[in-house]
């Protein structure tokens, strides 16, 4: 399952993140979203964890908790819709 990590503070180090969510199960990913002009991060990440059970509770666990002073918001990330699908004929 696809997790979207926001509202996090631009200090926070990937490592901090990946230690949280390996404590509800095996991380397959996981990825800060950085800037590419300043190579900062840009306060959110992705998360993904092959359990569905486990990236349920790190999403329970996880959501609101005070990190770095920010309350961070954890959900199951939306897959980007691909192409839109043709329009039936009538």
């Amino acid at each position: 399952m696809k997790i979207l990590v926001r509202n996090l503070d631009r200090t926070v180090p990937e490592a901090e993140l990946l230690k949280l969510f390996q404590a509800y199960g095996t991380v397959a990913s996981c990825t800060l979203v950085m800037d590419p002009v300043t190579k900062k991060s840009k306060g959110f990440a992705f998360v993904e964890m092959p359990h569905g059970r486990e990236a349920i509770k790190a999403i329970k666990g996880l959501n609101t908790l005070r990190l770095h002073g920010h309350g961070i918001r954890v959900k199951q990330a939306e897959e980007k819709p691909t192409d839109a699908a043709p329009s039936e004929a009538k």
